[in-house]
């Protein structure tokens, strides 16, 4: 257990920080398992409903720095690929 007081501070900083990364990361997996979902479904107008939703949880993991812009990148690409790739 920290002595000081900065540290103990900064423990109580770093505990909400990675509550809220735990949000975002939480809530784009679930997005990205939903378009899972609707493409295992074969439902294409789903699917492009919840990429949308999935992109845009993405970025927004992104832009509060839970995940790095190369996974970023990366999810998008394979998500958006397997969209195309439905009939």
């Amino acid at each position: 257990m920290a002595n000081m007081k900065n540290a103990k501070k900064k423990i109580k900083v770093i505990a909400k920080q990675k509550e809220a990364n735990n949000n975002y990361t939480a809530s784009m997996k679930t997005a990205c398992k939903n378009v899972e979902k609707a493409c295992l479904a074969k439902d294409k107008e789903k699917a492009c409903d919840s990429l949308k939703v999935a992109i845009k949880k993405i970025d927004k993991a992104t832009s509060a720095k839970a995940i790095s812009k190369n996974t970023a990148a990366r999810n998008k690409s394979r998500l958006t690929k397997k969209v195309n790739a439905m009939e």
